[in-house]
């Protein structure tokens, strides 16, 4: 588990927001405790892996109003909802909006610091396979536009001399922008850039 990653709670009752900070704590994770989803929106959070652990039912914003509000924003952060209520469409509504888990008061500890566990990890990964595709990104921008031209057509499985009549070129030149367009992009055979070009859609 990532040293840095912190754990988000957001409860109006006081009671729960201390009692969820000290089992987190005892987990040896960070924690920062919210009494409102408008007090958590209007915080600028440090950029650290880390998960949010959210009472369904507040006064204002709702725990699934917020859930939705940092999805309009594009805002990744795993969710773990958790309620005294059983609400089943709520329940639903929430995993299918991609919570991590939907625990009832009273749970077990071990349950939500599983979830929490579950849900760093899932914000770690997210992280750096946004990371890889900037620079991914990053390596396509460097292709001049004619470079480009021959990546888009050699991915579809074109050979060369298709490539060199439909752009009015010699096959030994497509063969250069290739060689080139394979070691700008780091990869080492055609399956791999097929990959690649599959990623950056």
């Amino acid at each position: 588990m990532n040293p840095r990653s912190v754990v988000y709670v957001i409860d109006d009752d006081v009671s729960v927001r201390k009692s969820l900070e000290r089992l987190i704590r005892s987990a040896e994770l960070s924690v920062q405790t919210f009494s409102s989803a408008h007090d958590f929106l209007s915080r600028t959070l440090p950029d650290y892996p880390g998960c949010l652990v959210l009472d369904v039912k507040m006064p204002g914003v709702t725990g699934l109003e917020l859930q939705e509000k940092l999805t309009e924003a594009h805002r990744f952060i795993p969710i773990i909802f958790i309620t005294g209520f059983g609400n089943i469409p709520a329940s639903v509504q929430a995993m299918k909006a991609g919570a991590v888990d939907f625990l009832e008061k009273p749970f077990d500890d071990k349950t939500l610091l599983d979830a929490i566990h579950r849900a760093i990890n899932r914000d770690i990964q997210h992280r750096q396979k946004n990371t890889e595709l900037a620079a991914l990104r990053r390596r396509s921008e460097s292709l001049t536009n004619r470079e480009r031209e021959v990546f888009e057509l050699v991915v579809t499985g074109m050979l060369n001399k298709q490539i060199a009549f439909q752009l009015g070129i010699t096959e030994k030149t497509i063969k250069v922008h290739r060689a080139r367009i394979m070691q700008k992009m780091a990869v080492q055979s055609f399956a791999d850039l097929v990959r690649l070009a599959e990623r950056l859609k």
